[in-house]
């Protein structure tokens, strides 16, 4: 696969990201929508109350402008559909997250409701959207690949598991857990989005062994728009991504999970979000059968923290963990290919 496949959408992505940024932000000032700040979490964070958030806006709108396009002009010169399914796939996981955060995020910013979307409805969205991904599945990638969609490869092997109808609650499973996961790490400047670009670097590099260049472009043109949001969102934030974008993430990664048939990768390439969702999973068990607390607080980024840990410190060293854990998926998938 041309290496261009890479390097254009990463340029495009990024330089989309880098002019929008100073437009949609002054927006987000001006229409007040300003992130507020828990009471109970690091002191240090009180003065960044305020700055603008729902500025996954910023990165889902990169993400379009370039992966779309890019994705017709490659499939034009190939013998494949202009119609891609596994472009429609992706991008309705990843935008429809969006929405379901954007949603959230309007609803706290704007209506002053701090819980915003109550557990259930935002549930309903996340089943909902699962529901319609596993019908497209059924409807076209039966038709169009070759690969039987419940087949579940073990990583590192050719030894594959058929769940037949348990693939239903695989995908659920999931795509809920990815976005929510995703959204818990969401905490520090810069920590979800250089993180998940990480993870999407991996996916960008496992569509290039498979020579799907949907998912290379799509991935690598998420990369692009992480890394231009990172111009305006490493410490100090000038801009917060909110629900938006990150249960966009979590969404959009899950979906790669899925086309590329990587499943059992995804809690190692995404072995970050895993670690954060269950450091809250054993603070609540655990404050709620012993009365105690394993963490100073939870999630994980913000324990390291009150260890006296610089907000930088810690989000570095984060980075440094996803981009070892996205290398080891790739060397899992290569071994699996060899």
């Amino acid at each position: 696969m041309n290496i261009r496949i890479i390097l254009v959408p990463l340029a495009v992505a990024f330089g989309v990201a880098v002019i929008l940024g100073p437009m949609i932000i002054p927006i987000l000032r001006r229409l007040k929508f300003g992130q507020s700040i828990r009471q109970e979490g690091p002191q240090a964070h009180l003065k960044k109350a305020g700055t603008p958030t729902m500025g996954g806006v910023l990165i889902l709108t990169s993400i379009v402008l370039t992966a779309i396009p890019l994705s017709s002009i490659t499939l034009l010169n190939s013998d494949k559909p202009v119609v891609n399914a596994d472009l429609f796939f992706l991008l309705f996981a990843t935008m429809g997250y969006g929405v379901l955060g954007f949603l959230d995020d309007y609803i706290k910013v704007v209506m002053k409701r701090s819980l915003g979307l109550t557990a259930n409805q935002k549930l309903l969205g996340q089943l909902f959207i699962g529901l319609v991904l596993f019908w497209v599945l059924l409807q076209v990638r039966t038709n169009h690949a070759h690969i039987y969609i419940f087949d579940v490869t073990i990583p590192g092997t050719d030894y594959t598991i058929q769940l037949n109808w348990l693939y239903l609650p695989l995908l659920l499973l999931m795509m809920i857990g990815a976005s929510n996961a995703v959204n818990l790490t969401d905490g520090l400047d810069g920590l979800l989005a250089g993180s998940a670009a990480c993870s999407y670097g991996a996916y960008a590099i496992i569509g290039m062994l498979q020579s799907n260049q949907t998912v290379a472009i799509f991935s690598i043109a998420v990369v692009g728009a992480l890394l231009g949001f990172l111009v305006f969102n490493a410490h100090p934030a000038k801009v917060f991504m909110g629900d938006t974008g990150s249960l966009a993430l979590g969404g959009g990664i899950a979906a790669l999970a899925v086309i590329t048939k990587t499943e059992l990768l995804l809690p190692i390439i995404g072995g970050v979000f895993v670690v954060e969702a269950l450091s809250v999973m054993i603070q609540v068990t655990s404050f709620k059968l012993r009365g105690k607390r394993v963490f100073r607080m939870s999630p994980l980024h913000h324990h390291f923290e009150l260890c006296g840990w610089s907000e930088w410190r810690v989000v570095t060293t984060f980075w440094f963990i996803s981009f070892i854990l996205a290398a080891i998926g790739v060397v899992l998938e290569v071994l699996m290919r060899s």
